[in-house]
C-alpha cells in the first residue's frame, strides 16, 4: 500500500535495515493534504527515523520507539521491558536522573515513556526551538543509560509499589484478568508491570542482559512531528547516538521476536477475583482479530455502535434505559497475530447478573440480526471522527508515524484510512458480527463475591 502522492520505496532497503548501505537512505512517504509532509531515512545501522512538518505548529513531538513489550519476556523475566523503561532515566554517562528531568522542564517541555505488550516508547514534547535539546536528551537516555545497582534497587521499590496500586484500581484490575482468562500463561496473558514474584528477585544483569539484547538499532524507529526539518532531526539523531550501541551496523539484524511462542487461547473461561469493593467489575469478550486483518475496518464501526459511545446500543439499554450501571462500553484490543473484543461494565454488585443477561442478550441479537443500515452509517462517521479529531496535535501525528514504521510497515495517509472506512458495508459488519460474537465468551469479575459460580 503506497500512500497518494507518495515515492515508492527502492528494493533494497526493508524497514529495520539498510540494506547493506554505508549511507542514510532517504524517502518521502507523503505530501498529505490533511497533514504535513511526511519523510522516512534508514540510517546505516538500521535505524529508522520518520518526520513528519508542520510548518503552522509552534511544537515538536519527538518520540524513541522500541519494538519490545512485556510479550517479549519469559516467565521469569516478567516485568523486565516495564522495569527497564523505568531504569532508563535514571542516568547516563552524560547526565544524572535529575539533568534528564530538568533540562526539558527547564524550557517547558515534558517527557514521559510508557510500556505495552508489543512496544515502548519514550517521548518529548517541546518548543520548536528546543527540539535539538529534546533529541539529545532522549537518546543519551535511551542509548546510554547506566543502570546503576543503586538504581536498580530503588526502582524496584518504585515498580512494587505500582503493583500494589494497580491491585488497589479494581476497574484496571480486570482487565488483566480478563486477558489471562483469554491467553492463559502466554505472555500476552500476563501483567505489563509483572509481578511481586517475579520483579523482587530481578536482578540487575537480567536487565542488562535484556536491555542490550532487544534495545538494537534495527528494532527501533524514531519519530517527530510538528515544526522541524528532516534533514535537521536526522543530523542530530546521528550527532546524538554516535559511539553509543545505537551507533553500530549488525552484520545480521536481529529477527522480530524469535522467541515469542505462538498464541493459543484458551476455551471459554470464567475468572473471578473476590474482593471487597463498592462496585462490581466485569467484563464479557472472545478472542477478536489481529491488526492487520482487513475485518478491522468494519470491527471498528461494529465496536462504535455496540459500545463505543452514548448512542450504542450497550450504553443506552443498560445505562440509559435501565440505570444499571455509570460505566459500560466495548473495546477492541489488537495484537500481531492475535486481538480481543469484550464489554466492560461496572455496577452494583446486586445487579451484576442482570447486567450480564442484557449485555449477552445484545451481543446475541446482533450477532444474529445484524446492524441496521443508520447504525453501521453512524459508526462509520464516529470511526473517520474520532480518527481526524485525533490528529489535532502533534503528540497523535508523532504516534501516528512510529506505530505506522513499526506495526504495519507502512504508513496509511488519512485520505486512503477514510476512504477505508467508507468503503466498509452492512454485509462487511454483519458478516463480521455474525463470526466473531457468537464465539464462546470468557468472564472476568472482580467485586465482593467470594466463592460465587458464575458459570451457569
Amino acid at each position: 500500500m503506497v500512500p497518494s502522492g507518495a515515492v515508492r520505496h527502492a528494493t533494497g532497503p526493508q524497514p529495520g535495515r539498510a540494506g547493506g548501505s554505508t549511507r542514510a537512505v532517504t524517502r518521502t512517504l507523503s505530501d498529505d493534504p490533511l497533514g504535513g509532509t511526511v519523510r522516512r531515512t534508514v540510517l546505516p545501522s538500521g535505524l529508522r527515523v520518520l518526520t513528519e512538518a508542520i510548518p503552522a505548529m509552534r511544537s515538536v513531538s519527538f518520540g524513541i520507539w522500541v519494538s519490545v513489550g512485556s510479550r517479549d519476556e519469559t516467565g521469569t523475566q516478567a516485568g523486565a521491558a516495564h522495569f527497564l523503561e523505568h531504569l532508563l532515566f535514571k542516568g547516563t554517562h552524560k547526565r544524572t536522573a535529575l539533568e534528564i528531568s530538568s533540562e526539558i522542564e527547564a524550557v517547558g517541555g515534558e517527557t514521559n515513556a510508557f510500556t505495552t505488550k508489543e512496544y515502548t516508547c519514550y517521548y518529548a514534547r517541546v518548543l520548536d526551538e528546543d527540539l535539538p535539546l529534546a533529541i539529545d536528551v532522549m537518546c543519551d537516555a535511551v542509548a546510554d543509560s547506566l543502570l546503576e545497582p543503586a538504581d536498580v534497587e530503588t526502582e524496584r521499590g518504585v515498580i512494587l509499589e505500582e503493583i500494589a496500586m494497580h491491585d488497589d484500581e479494581p476497574g484496571d484490575e480486570v482487565h488483566d484478568l480478563f486477558a489471562r482468562a483469554v491467553y492463559g500463561d502466554h505472555p500476552l496473558g500476563r501483567l505489563i508491570s509483572g509481578t511481586e514474584e517475579t520483579v523482587t528477585p530481578m536482578t540487575r544483569r537480567q536487565i542488562q542482559g535484556f536491555y542490550r539484547r532487544h534495545y538494537t538499532p534495527a528494532q527501533i524507529v524514531i519519530a517527530a512531528a510538528g515544526n522541524l526539518d528532516h534533514a535537521a532531526v536526522v543530523k542530530l539523531v546521528r550527532q546524538a547516538l554516535a559511539g553509543t550501541p545505537l551507533d553500530t551496523d549488525p552484520a545480521t539484524p536481529a529477527p522480530h521476536r524469535p522467541d515469542t511462542p505462538a498464541v493459543r487461547v484458551k476455551p471459554a473461561t470464567t475468572l473471578v477475583e473476590p474482593k471487597e469493593t463498592e462496585q462490581a467489575h466485569i467484563i464479557l469478550g472472545c478472542p477478536g482479530i489481529d491488526r492487520i486483518d482487513e475485518r478491522r475496518f468494519a470491527l471498528g464501526v461494529l465496536n462504535n455502535v455496540l459500545g463505543g459511545g452514548m448512542s450504542s446500543r450497550l450504553f443506552q439499554e443498560i445505562r440509559e434505559r435501565r440505570g444499571l450501571a455509570y460505566s459500560v462500553y466495548s473495546y477492541a484490543s489488537q495484537y500481531a497475530d492475535s486481538g480481543l473484543f469484550a464489554v466492560y461494565a461496572g455496577c452494583a454488585p446486586g445487579k451484576v447478573d442482570e447486567v450480564l443477561k442484557l449485555t449477552r442478550a445484545e451481543l446475541a441479537r446482533v450477532a444474529a440480526d445484524g446492524l441496521t443500515e443508520a447504525e453501521v452509517a453512524r459508526g462509520k462517521g464516529m470511526s473517520k471522527g474520532s480518527f481526524v479529531l485525533g490528529l489535532e496535535d502533534t503528540g497523535s501525528r508523532m504516534s501516528r508515524l512510529a506505530k505506522g514504521e513499526l506495526l504495519y510497515g507502512t504508513l496509511m495517509p488519512v485520505d486512503e484510512l477514510l476512504a477505508r472506512v467508507d468503503a466498509v458495508t452492512v454485509d462487511d459488519v454483519n458478516t463480521l458480527a455474525a463470526e466473531l460474537l457468537a464465539r464462546p465468551m470468557s468472564l472476568a469479575v472482580v467485586g465482593p463475591f467470594g466463592e460465587r459460580d458464575f458459570t451457569s
